[in-house]
């Protein structure tokens, strides 16, 4: 049988293993905190935030891989008539709908935005520089970047769509994000994985194929390799709990400066007590900036959104989230031009930041089934793991329907 192990018990680690124990290999996995999840972690009640806004969209390969294996667990989708509380912050004052072109823009089909052309040069042309700035800074609720407009026109112009799917694509597991990682933990103990926690890996193995499931940041230190390096947010995270008001939207998105506000309560009630709502929002921050800088654009916007929401805090909780909100791509640049998830020797490589396809969590799953694939494909000798050459595998081989 195949020895596979797994550094890192976050959503890809978890998906690496999984996939390769239904193969039949004996899988351990090593994870360095106490707890499973990685960013998927959600905190204890009474107040049950994960690490920023999160949400699980159903036009991913992932979804289906969940759902095949009874993962995906009850889900809360956004009620109607949540949906219609949505604000935005524009010109300094909030509307009840969002500007025309930026709905114009997100359903334009005649033509594919470019990957070589930054965002707001190709929406400039389209519908204006006012409108492509506008159109960026909502695209941010799925980025997590400062300035969404330099980024590749082809990558924000997907992630544009998505985020502005109607019926919305994005669910929220009830219970935060942690039950689907529990799920999945006890999906991977049934298959007879070895879970490890409080085990932190230094050197790799030699003797078994590896995948290293961690942040780009984590694996470059554990990899000795520099080259190990992609573009992430830089975002400014506030966790508040409110004391209920009748009327408080739902969503307010900040057209003027990339900014997001959402109410989790909204759709899960069972995320905070009774009587209480549990908001959460993410502002990026320029290098520049600090994480200050980013709660008091917060504060702005909540100022407009939800009167008196100083005087009803319950509970707040501010954070810097660097280089952990998923990989975005400068023009010129796509996924495939990542880190690959093939390192040679044997060593793969999982995560959201990796060379594989998806929008923000996707890429972890999409990337822990292909890791899991080529590790199965190994077979190693007496002598080892054997050792050839790095490559990047370019995806192709892989069905993720099949898979």
């Amino acid at each position: 049988m195949h020895r596979i192990t797994v550094i890192g018990g976050g959503l890809a680690g978890l998906t690496a293993a999984i996939t390769a124990a239904e193969a039949g290999a004996r899988v351990t996995v090593h994870e360095a905190h106490h707890t499973l999840g990685g960013r998927a972690r959600t905190a204890e009640a009474p107040y049950r935030t994960n690490e920023g806004p999160h949400a699980l969209y159903n036009g991913g390969p992932h979804w289906t891989w969940l759902r095949r294996r009874g993962l995906l667990g009850p889900l809360a989708p956004i009620p109607l008539l949540e949906a219609t509380r949505m604000r935005f912050r524009h010109r300094g004052t909030l509307r009840r709908t969002p500007p025309f072109p930026l709905l114009r823009l997100s359903r334009h089909r005649s033509e594919r935005a470019p990957v070589d052309s930054d965002f707001r040069t190709w929406a400039t042309a389209l519908i204006g520089e006012e409108w492509a700035l506008a159109a960026a800074r909502y695209s941010a609720v799925a980025l997590f970047h400062h300035d969404p407009g330099s980024l590749s026109a082809a990558f924000v112009q997907e992630r544009l769509r998505r985020a502005m799917k109607l019926p919305p694509e994005a669910h929220y597991p009830r219970g935060g994000w942690a039950t689907v990682v529990d799920r999945m933990a006890a999906r991977a103990w049934n298959l007879g994985v070895r879970v490890e926690t409080l085990s932190r890996v230094d050197t790799l193995p030699t003797d078994t194929p590896v995948i290293v499931a961690t942040s780009l940041e984590a694996a470059r230190r554990l990899l000795h390799d520099p080259s190990l390096t992609w573009d992430s947010g830089r975002t400014a995270l506030l966790d508040l709990a409110l004391r209920t008001r009748k009327g408080d939207p739902f969503v307010v998105s900040d057209l003027d400066a990339p900014g997001w506000i959402e109410r989790f309560t909204a759709q899960d009630r069972g995320l905070a007590p009774h009587g209480q709502q549990l908001i959460q929002g993410q502002f990026p921050v320029a290098p520049g900036e600090s994480k200050g800088q980013g709660v008091a654009r917060a504060e702005e916007l909540l100022d407009l959104g939800f009167p008196g929401w100083r005087e009803r805090t319950v509970r707040r909780r501010e954070a810097l989230a660097q280089g952990r909100t998923g990989a975005v791509d400068r023009p010129g640049t796509t996924w495939r031009d990542r880190p690959a998830v093939d390192r040679g020797d044997g060593v793969f490589l999982a995560g959201d930041q990796v060379a594989a396809p998806g929008v923000l969590s996707e890429v972890s799953f999409t990337s822990g089934i292909e890791a899991a694939t080529l590790a199965l494909r190994l077979r190693p000798g007496a002598g080892g793991v054997p050792r050839r050459p790095a490559r990047d595998t370019g995806w192709s081989h892989l069905d993720l329907k099949r898979a």
